[in-house]
């Protein structure tokens, strides 16, 4: 396919934005995430978790699936301490199928009490939650015979869809715990959908119990169904974390044959929240389910990201965290996943407004952990690497955006700083993972900033993705993270407001049938500009006046026939 290119130099003010609409999506930058390839902790085991104390300690702890806890002081990564072997009084972990030690926690008053809870599949292949005790907190090591089991949940025959990381919430000290739906495929025993199966949830417990007294656990008050169950409807939530600043809960849930998922939900909105498993998969109804099984989907709380398993995206979806730590300002605010088999890094701000993703060479992810400072890492089986934000080029991209035109696809983004900067080389794919160069812009070297614009004169539809190589004088370089621009399919009579990106503050239609009014409508639905077009044609020039910056709807009126039309303005 042929590519027909132009560009201009633009100046103007800064916007950052992202928006997701039927024909039209633009998303704000991105930072660039990395794995630092150089191991900080290795000679590993089966590693399933790095976690921290909160006790002030910064000791840093990994759960290996044995059932194993290994201990690393501050300073001291290299110099491994076994803290617990849960098998040393005689063998309680099975490792079978998808089995093993699966996550640890330490009680917010561990420093006082000494309690440590873990979560592992037993040799009958059930899922049990055990709560081992420190005579010692700041010590080195927890005894195995301090062993007091929680919880039991009894696991079907499959050894797949164990869930499950365990947590305490942040506000309330309650215990939550993953599940996953028992297993084998579809789930057939309908457990995500269940009230009173423990499968497929988020579980959540008060442990907080009166010493001495026996009792493992009591169910809060406040959960939705009366039983242990906080959230339902998920396949197998194998990773899934708490925002450590405002409490929303964020959970990769692995996918069964289209869709891998990331699901998000406040902590207002969290109780009782229904991700729809198995009636409803990714952004719709789960292929082979009976519509009449399943409730409304408009109960089930859809997810903030998806993609197809089974791809080059990956198949094994790994929930991360959001990084709240101060190594990496820029990076601060997005939610951190990845994907088990390709690597891919998630990107996703902390509202779900703003999503990208981007390859590494770093595969066999099982954990994203965070340390008490808030760092975050990403857990091999055998070693442990840091998480970073790409060190900057000398050019700062505040905004990359695009939107479908009678053109093809218009390209505008915005620096806020240049020094010794060379060029973007304006890339396109079909695919989001094959890219090929379709124009380069010099760069302007402007030390307050600049903004461009580059048109991509294409006929093809769907969603198109473009990024940009930044390329510093030194032959250096860095990619922006990836834009999707949807073409709908619009024929050009279709797309009457040309350009449908719009910076010169005015309308340009193009009038070919005998309209009465053209409106321009807000996202909210009001009319903040109407004007009389009767018995013009041809192209109409329309002032926009003060209208400010966002997405407008353009409606067209005849005395028997509307049309409309999506458009962005930038001011």
């Amino acid at each position: 396919m042929k590519h027909i290119n132009h560009y201009k130099l633009l100046r103007g003010h800064i916007l950052v934005f992202c928006f997701a609409l039927t024909t039209l999506q633009v998303c704000a930058q991105v930072p660039d995430v990395s794995i630092n390839p150089t191991a900080v902790i290795s000679g590993l085991t089966s590693a399933m978790q790095l976690v921290h104390a909160g006790d002030n300690s910064n000791r840093i702890f990994i759960a290996e699936r044995a059932g194993i806890i290994t201990m690393y002081n501050p300073g001291a990564l290299t110099t491994p301490i076994q803290y617990l072997n849960m098998n040393s009084g005689g063998t309680i972990v099975s490792q079978a199928g998808e089995g093993g030690l699966l996550s640890i926690a330490f009680h917010p008053d561990f420093s006082t009490n000494g309690f440590l809870y873990t979560y592992y599949t037993d040799t009958a292949g059930d899922l049990v939650v055990a709560r081992y005790t420190s005579a010692n907190p700041s010590g080195n090591v927890v005894l195995a015979n301090t062993r007091f089991e929680i919880l039991k949940i009894p696991h079907p025959v499959n050894t797949n869809h164990n869930g499950g990381e365990m947590h305490f919430g942040y506000e309330d000290g309650y215990l939550y715990l993953s599940t996953g739906d028992g297993g084998a495929g579809y789930d057939p025993n309908q457990n995500g959908q269940s009230t009173s199966s423990l499968l497929g949830k988020i579980l959540r417990l008060d442990v907080n119990t009166p010493p001495g007294s026996g009792i493992p656990y009591i169910i809060p008050p406040s959960n939705p169904f009366g039983n242990e169950i906080f959230i339902r409807g998920l396949r197998n939530p194998f990773r899934w974390s708490f925002d450590r600043q405002n409490y929303g809960l964020w959970i990769g849930d692995v996918g069964q044959d289209t869709w891998e998922e990331v699901n998000h939900t406040t902590a207002g909105n969290a109780s009782g929240t229904n991700f729809g498993w198995r009636c409803f998969e990714g952004n719709g109804y789960t292929p082979g389910i009976a519509i009449n099984e399943c409730p409304d989907s408009a109960s089930f709380t859809k997810p903030v990201y998806t993609y197809r398993t089974r791809t080059a995206r990956g198949s094994s979806v790994i929930g991360g965290v959001v990084y709240r730590g101060n190594n990496w300002p820029v990076m601060r605010g997005y939610y951190i996943g990845m994907d088990y088999s390709s690597g891919d890094i998630h990107k996703i701000n902390s509202d779900g407004s703003s999503q990208q993703y981007q390859p590494s060479t770093t595969i066999g992810v099982r954990d994203i952990g965070e340390d008490e400072s808030g760092e975050i890492f990403a857990v091999t089986a055998t070693a442990v690497y840091r998480i970073e934000a790409e060190d900057p080029l000398p050019v700062t991209l505040v905004d990359f955006s695009g939107a479908p035109s009678a053109e093809g696809v218009k390209l505008i983004w915005q620096t806020s700083m240049e020094k010794d900067f060379k060029s973007f080389d304006i890339q396109y794919s079909s695919d989001a993972r094959n890219f090929e160069s379709i124009g380069s812009v010099e760069g302007a070297n402007a030390q307050a900033g600049n903004r461009y614009s580059f048109t991509h004169t294409t006929l093809e539809n769907g969603n198109l993705y473009y990024r940009l190589k930044m390329t510093d004088t030194d032959e250096s370089f860095r990619y922006s993270g990836m834009i999707t621009v949807n073409r709908g399919g619009e024929t050009q009579s279709e797309l009457f407001v040309r350009p449908s990106l719009i910076s010169n503050n005015e309308l340009s239609l193009l009038v070919e049938e005998p309209f009465q009014t053209v409106e321009v409508v807000s996202a909210g639905g009001q009319v903040i500009l109407m004007e009389k077009i009767g018995g013009r044609s041809g192209p109409v020039n329309i002032p926009l006046g003060n209208t400010a910056s966002g997405i407008y709807v353009v409606r067209m009126a005849g005395h028997d026939r509307v049309i409309q039309q999506k458009v962005l303005v930038l001011r």
